[in-house]
């Protein structure tokens, strides 16, 4: 089958199923390894669990997951059914996962039992029933009649729903059509230049788009084997990255934890792997930090930008090693992008990003007034995110609409004042947020993570970016720590950092 023909996730496996059977496909967090014969297996008999149990095309399907064999057979086997997958961090809360429960209304809840004691949990508050297959074993339950959606012509059919992190408001499930996630993951796997003898390492969560969509889908595009981690060790990724991993997608916190464990073991780079494409994605990224990345790798770190909305990806590098290039690249083939600098601009090149192409949601299920609010009726999307292109017409990420500091009159970009503070070398990462102060102004937040938070004063920082930052844009308090809120995929929480550091502040 060829992948022109694909109009649904799952016609990746069934390729390789015909072209190459016995190859590898899958390594399981267990380290039980499955080839492309045993993967459709392991789909084949989670389709037959889900039909059993009476779910229909338009059905959705709640995983709660931790990354395994079980969760991703759930997730192809949704796509042999026309039913929506709804991936769900099982580290979420009780109550954050019963709000999506009650929107999404599953007719059927998978949990990833053996995988993740957290969902293990959840599973026995559910009261669910073990079910064993090839995929393994699941907790499993149908607290909801059958009420499907509207089943789609070719790639228009909706795969999954990934409900983003909000902490206020009506849910916000993200619409992903097969279309959608087939775009996505062959933009990732012609971007690594993914081949069949290539393992990508998935400690990125399969529950958020940039671990399902350039990781897992990513894979089963290139016929790739995926390396599965539930949870992300830096001792789990050293040895496999002296084992077999050639494909490295990560956050920059995965990096740092990397580079920190492999300087305890008493080498200052990494030897003896046969890595080959390292990328780093969902936080900018600093020159310092870069150099000492690709000297701790000795191959280019490229780096990328996307967000659930637009399936991971928007833009990406294709650097050479040693390129101080600190952009998100240019777009991906076959998508466009345009800056509204009528929003977060001071005549400074700076706007709102714009996107559209075959990577933009269907919009956000249930939620039309949302979806209203982002989705324009040209076809571009609301990204959110403040940005400008440099004179090569790479695209800079400078934050977040929502994210920007108002100083005396003065636009205060956080990811500026953190960059500057990442390039002191005892802060591993630094979270930049803005307080209202009296007056309606707004003042500067830092909080910083170190490996020894003895180490470094609150004086020191405020000195060292004194010399690369103006006045206003400089600290009125930096909160030293060696943790920060982080959700699974390694991103700062910001909407938390105040709650967690109150007593501090």
């Amino acid at each position: 089958m060829s992948d022109i023909q694909a109009t649904r996730i799952h016609h990746n496996i069934d390729r390789h199923l015909a072209e190459r059977p016995d190859n590898p496909a899958v390594i399981d967090f267990d380290g039980r390894r499955l080839s492309y014969r045993d993967y459709a297996a392991a789909v084949t008999q989670a389709e037959a669990v889900l039909s059993e149990a009476g779910v229909v095309a338009g059905d959705r399907v709640l995983i709660v997951a931790e990354n395994s064999l079980a969760a991703i057979a759930f997730v192809f086997a949704c796509s042999r059914l026309d039913a929506w997958a709804v991936p769900a961090n099982a580290r979420m809360t009780a109550a954050e996962l019963e709000r999506i429960r009650q929107h999404a209304t599953p007719r059927a809840v998978v949990y990833t039992v053996k995988a993740s004691p957290d969902a293990a949990e959840h599973a026995k508050a559910d009261a669910a029933q073990d079910q064993d297959g090839a995929f393994g074993t699941v907790g499993f339950s149908t607290p909801f009649d059958s009420a499907p959606q509207p089943v789609e012509p070719g790639l228009a059919q909706v795969g999954v729903v990934l409900y983003t992190t909000g902490t206020t408001g009506a849910p916000k499930g993200v619409m992903l059509t097969h279309g959608n996630l087939l775009f996505a993951g062959k933009s990732s796997a012609e971007l690594r230049d993914m081949t069949p003898t290539d393992t990508v390492y998935g400690a990125l969560p399969m529950t958020h788009v940039f671990g399902l969509a350039s990781m897992v889908v990513a894979a089963s595009h290139g016929g790739a084997c995926i390396r599965l981690q539930p949870r992300f060790s830096a001792e789990a990724l050293y040895n496999a990255l002296r084992e077999d991993v050639t494909i490295l997608p990560a956050v920059p916190q995965m990096h740092a934890h990397l580079m920190h464990y492999t300087k305890a073991q008493g080498y200052t780079r990494l030897e003896g792997s046969g890595l080959r494409y390292v990328s780093s994605g969902a936080a900018p990224l600093d020159p310092a930090w870069k150099r000492s990345a690709e000297a701790f790798y000795g191959i280019p770190l490229q780096n990328g930008y996307g967000m659930t909305e637009t399936t991971a990806g928007v833009c990406a590098t294709r650097n050479a090693i040693g390129n101080p290039d600190v952009s998100v690249g240019y777009a991906l083939p076959g998508v466009d992008i345009k800056l509204d600098e009528a929003i977060g601009g001071q005549n400074d090149g700076v706007g709102e990003i714009l996107t559209r192409g075959p990577h933009i949601m269907r919009g956000y299920f249930r939620n039309p007034e949302e979806t209203a609010k982002v989705l324009l009726p040209d076809g571009y999307l609301r990204t959110g995110d403040l940005g400008k292109f440099d004179e090569n017409g790479m695209l800079h990420i400078v934050g977040r609409s929502k994210e920007l500091i108002i100083r005396s009159g003065f636009n205060v970009y956080p990811q500026e004042v953190e960059k500057a503070l990442n390039d002191h070398p005892s802060v591993v990462l630094a979270a930049v947020i803005g307080r209202t102060v009296e007056g309606g102004n707004e003042e500067v937040l830092a909080f910083v993570q170190v490996a020894d938070p003895a180490a470094v004063t609150e004086d020191e920082l405020k000195t060292h970016v004194a010399g690369s930052l103006s006045s206003y844009k400089r600290p009125s308090k930096i909160v030293i720590t060696d943790r920060l809120p982080a959700a699974a995929t390694g991103k700062i929480l910001k909407n938390r950092l105040i709650e967690t550091f109150r007593d501090r502040l």
